[in-house]
C-alpha cells in the first residue's frame, strides 16, 4: 500500500546515521526528525486533511521536478516554500520516491564534514 503513516516515516528516517525523533511544539500533531550533530530538522511530520504530510528540504531544481511529477508534492505547509515541500502521503507518490526525497532532505541538513587542511604534518611547531 505504500508509506502512509507517521510511524512508517519515522521508522525509515531512523535508518539514517545519527538522527533522532523530537516533538518541539506543545502539539502532538507535529513530529520532527533531527540530525544529532547540529539539531537541524530534515523532516517535519504531521497530520492534515485526513493524511500524513511530511515537509522535506529540496534543492530548487529537484523541488520543481518533484512538484511537477506529483500533485501530492506541493509548496511546504508552514515553512519556506522556496526550500521546503510538503509530501502528502495519500498513496499517489511511490515509496521509493518518498525515500529519495527524505534522503535528499537529510543530505541537505546533515552536519558538514570538516575539511582537513593540507598544511603541515599534524605536529606542533616545536615537535620533531
Amino acid at each position: 500500500m505504500g508509506m502512509r503513516t507517521r510511524e512508517e516515516v519515522i521508522r525509515y528516517c531512523l535508518t539514517f546515521p545519527d538522527v533522532y525523533e523530537d516533538a518541539p511544539f506543545h502539539d502532538d500533531n507535529w513530529t520532527v526528525m533531527r540530525c544529532r550533530g547540529n539539531q537541524k530538522v530534515f523532516a517535519w511530520i504531521f497530520e492534515r486533511q485526513g493524511n500524513t504530510w511530511v515537509n522535506v528540504k529540496m534543492e530548487p531544481q529537484w523541488r520543481d521536478f518533484w512538484r511537477d511529477a506529483f500533485v501530492s508534492v506541493i509548496p511546504a505547509y508552514h515553512l519556506n516554500k522556496e526550500h521546503w515541500s510538503s509530501v502528502i502521503l495519500d498513496g499517489t507518490v511511490p515509496d521509493d520516491d518518498i525515500k529519495r526525497m527524505l534522503e535528499e532532505s537529510f543530505d541537505l541538513v546533515k552536519p558538514k564534514k570538516k575539511k582537513v587542511s593540507g598544511k603541515g604534518n599534524g605536529k606542533k611547531h616545536d615537535e620533531k
